[in-house]
């Protein structure tokens, strides 16, 4: 019997559009001899969907088409199964059930642990880190506190909140001035590079963090490494297994990897998508230009191997999750950048360059999500007390079925 996995994706986030694009590449690749896709498509406005057609990227062309011809459903645990219930119609028919979701997402309220939560806490089997592992994933500010106590090499940064910025600018731009030009502004959970800015002095300090509060009110600043090489790497495991894939080199003409490179820079053609989405390039993170492997010393590869996989076990990370890291070409110095929980393409060409291909890396990925929920499972998570009852003793409280007589 077929193990029916319900890929989800979309959701309200400023990557919506890159997470269609992940999710579509994972349904065309998955084992159909082993698995049953069930696609579930969050839309911007939080309804969730799910039907055939959903597989197909020239769906999103027109998001009346997901409306006319998808079933729109809840999911829930319902007498020992996991259903995708219609929310429509007289009896609220049950349109599939499901073994095991899959979250291919990115960004806010579906990839930062939100979703996880959802998961978690109705009981289903899911790949990928746990609500923890997925906060910790998508905050960068948490991210980094986390790395520095692992001792985990890192560039200088600050943090501060909007409400920092606008009741007190100038002790914020103060805060920052410790730090040495030229810097980087990032929203602290955003991912794709949205409303990211390198900024070489004060002035455009604040152009960029204008643009950084428009998409969150956690700001990160950090310093550039000079000379720079940027490389990434995936670790596919959790805390108890991990493998590395092969490094990548990102080649960009920018001094950092913007959304145009990562998404749309080599698309051919337009597709509009979900309320008028451009979705440009099919191939996504796959796409970008890249040396495959990098050009880097064995030296700096077995150094990049052996932070990410420390990095990742102390995010306490699972699945397949992207690790990017900073080098300072001329001094060979090491730095990490962030990890993507759960990344752009899912990484597979990363680990193709490995002899995994996606079709096994899928596989892997479930069969992970599996071990995590039967771990999770095993666990104690309640015990017996009558501190109920010794609370209604204790303060005189009477039941409530008299009350209610």
């Amino acid at each position: 019997m077929k193990i029916k996995v319900g890929v989800i994706f979309g959701g309200e986030s400023v990557e919506h559009e890159v997470s269609i694009i992940s999710a579509i590449q994972a349904m065309n690749k998955i084992d159909l001899d082993k698995y049953e896709v069930v696609p579930i498509y969050i839309s911007k406005d939080r309804e969730w969907y799910t039907g055939e057609i959903l597989k197909d990227i020239e769906t999103y062309q027109d998001f009346g088409l997901i409306k006319k011809y998808c079933k729109n459903v809840v999911l829930y645990y319902r007498n020992g199964s996991f259903v995708l219930q219609n929310k429509k119609g007289l009896f609220k028919s049950v349109v599939k059930d499901i073994d095991i979701a899959f979250p291919i997402v990115h960004g806010t309220n579906v990839e930062d642990g939100v979703l996880q939560g959802y998961l978690q806490s109705i009981g289903i089997p899911f790949v990928g880190g746990d609500v923890y592992a997925s906060v910790v994933g998508q905050d960068k500010v948490f991210m980094k506190d986390i790395w520095k106590s692992a001792d985990i090499p890192m560039t200088k940064y600050v943090w501060f909140y909007d409400i920092d910025y606008k009741s007190n600018k100038d002790e914020v731009i103060k805060k920052v001035s410790k730090l040495k030009y030229p810097v980087i502004v990032k929203p602290a959970c955003t991912g794709s590079s949205v409303g990211i800015s390198v900024c070489e002095n004060e002035e455009k300090l604040i152009e960029g963090i204008d643009d950084a509060i428009q998409y969150d009110s956690k700001i990160l600043v950090e310093e550039v490494v000079e000379n720079l090489k940027e490389v990434n790497i995936a670790v596919m495991g959790n805390y108890e297994h991990q493998k590395v894939s092969e490094i990548e080199e990102v080649l960009s003409a920018n001094k950092f990897l913007t959304f145009n490179d990562k998404y749309i820079g080599g698309g051919k053609g337009k597709t509009k998508g979900a309320k008028n989405i451009k979705v440009t390039n099919s191939k996504g993170m796959a796409s970008t230009n890249r040396k495959l492997p990098a050009d880097i010393s064995k030296a700096t590869r077995e150094e990049v191997e052996d932070i990410a996989v420390r990095a990742f076990r102390a995010l306490g990370s699972s699945g397949n999750s992207r690790i990017d890291f900073l080098i300072d070409d001329k001094t060979n110095k090491v730095y990490i950048n962030e990890i993507n929980s759960i990344p752009g393409s899912l990484a597979f060409y990363l680990w193709d360059a490995k002899n995994v291909d996606f079709a096994s890396l899928l596989d892997n990925m479930i069969q992970i999500g599996i071990k995590d929920y039967k771990k999770r499972v095993s666990k104690t998570h309640s015990f017996d007390s009558n501190i109920l009852a010794g609370f209604a003793a204790n303060t005189g409280v009477k039941g409530i079925k008299g009350k209610l007589r």
